[in-house]
């Protein structure tokens, strides 16, 4: 056991509180949702104008997670989750300093290379800290506290929005002061955290770093990761509709399917954080991936509201944990190569474009049954992936 792995509890609690700060800052990314409905209603945009703002997130996703894989060879992992809170940081103070469209459109392409940084960067960080079996049950808790920033985001709006209390006149926009505040909180805590970290990967370009999709199992992970986020993603956008089509709910009240996705991903992370910790991560997989094609089973058969509910809350929850362990599978099957893996990975996020788009022509073309058909997809390539999942030793 090196010096590292000796660490008391006491230094390890106080490097590991900073970089759970850092993943409830990963969260901000979520409140371009909520941003973009207020900013529509501000400036009087069409639906084209303000669906850009998280269409651009996915973009950057696809631009800068292998260029920060590289990256992290040069300068290491915390100064680039510190170089990503800092892109962040000032994404979230342009909407203060201005209404207009392109001052909307600067601050969330900033957001998203600023996500894109910290996604790519902060998860192999963390195995600087933790390693084996402890790393897919680490990863899930910092997803939950993730999702908190996400889920608190749409509430903090609405309380600048409506309050009575002073908020600068800044109204909804309140929510980016709040979180700017708590980004540069990050940023100290976690420059002033000392992390030993590992030998530097080898230097590699991005050429080489792609070359690695070329290895079968990290493209097995690269395409899960696609499928993960692909069924996130459609999820939250047709899980509305499909009340709508088969309950014949106003939108209005069928919205509230995507809070139920949101509440059961959240609980699912929660849970999944101390579940990894005693069971086998092929198993809780598993698990995970039956449950979700029972759920897909129930949005093709179920016409009642509470069946459909369970079924997407199910959803919410089977794919929860999906995501970090893909992401530890991946890490530990490349260990000299970790932070180009890393970026390959977070570049999977794509899959948030792909997926959505898809399900849009197959729904057009045969109803919202096509694009439950085209998530079932993913989870049938998940389901596969199962089998190829590898114990991971301590």
């Amino acid at each position: 056991m090196d010096a590292y792995s000796s660490t008391s509890k006491k230094t390890s609690l106080m490097q590991i509180i900073p970089v759970m700060l850092c993943f409830f800052a990963m969260g901000f990314v979520d409140l371009v949702g909520t941003a973009s409905n207020y900013v529509k209603q501000d400036l009087n945009l069409t639906d084209a104008q303000a669906n850009l703002f998280p269409s651009l997130v996915f973009f950057w996703f696809l631009i800068f997670s292998v260029p920060t894989g590289v990256l992290m060879n040069k300068i290491g992992r915390k100064k680039t989750v510190l170089l990503s809170l800092v892109v962040t940081a000032v994404s979230l103070i342009i909407p203060i300093t201005g209404n207009g469209y392109m001052t909307m459109l600067a601050a969330f392409s900033l957001l998203g290379i600023g996500n894109a940084i910290m996604q790519t960067s902060l998860n192999p960080l963390v195995t600087n800290l933790i390693s084996g079996d402890k790393l897919a049950s680490t990863l899930t808790f910092g997803q939950f506290v993730k999702a908190i920033a996400s889920f608190l985001a749409p509430i903090i709006a609405a309380w600048g929005a409506t309050t009575y209390l002073p908020t600068f006149g800044l109204s909804w926009k309140v929510l980016f002061v709040i979180y700017a505040i708590i980004c540069f909180l990050s940023i100290s805590l976690l420059g002033a955290t000392p992390i030993q970290e590992e030998k530097q990967d080898k230097a590699s370009g991005i050429i080489a770093s792609l070359k690695l999709l070329g290895r079968p199992f990290i493209l097995l992970c690269f395409l899960g990761i696609m499928c993960h986020v692909g069924i996130d993603v459609g999820t939250n956008t047709t899980a509305p509709k499909i009340i709508m089509e088969r309950v014949g709910l106003p939108l209005e009240e069928a919205i509230f399917a995507t809070s139920v996705y949101f509440i059961f991903r959240t609980i699912g992370c929660f849970l999944g954080a101390f579940i990894l910790r005693f069971v086998p991560a092929k198993s809780f997989f598993a698990i995970s991936i039956i449950m979700m094609l029972a759920a897909m089973i129930m949005l093709y058969a179920c016409d009642s509201l509470l069946s459909l509910y369970i079924g997407i809350g199910m959803i919410g929850f089977g794919n929860s944990n999906v995501f970090p362990i893909i992401f530890s599978q991946a890490l530990i099957a490349a260990p000299k190569e970790k932070n180009e893996v890393s970026g390959l990975m977070i570049m999977g996020l794509f899959g948030g474009t792909v997926f959505p788009l898809a399900m849009g022509f197959a729904a057009d073309a045969i109803g919202q049954i096509g694009a439950v058909a085209v998530m079932t997809i993913g989870v049938a390539y998940l389901l596969y992936y199962t089998l190829k999942i590898k114990k991971i030793n301590a």
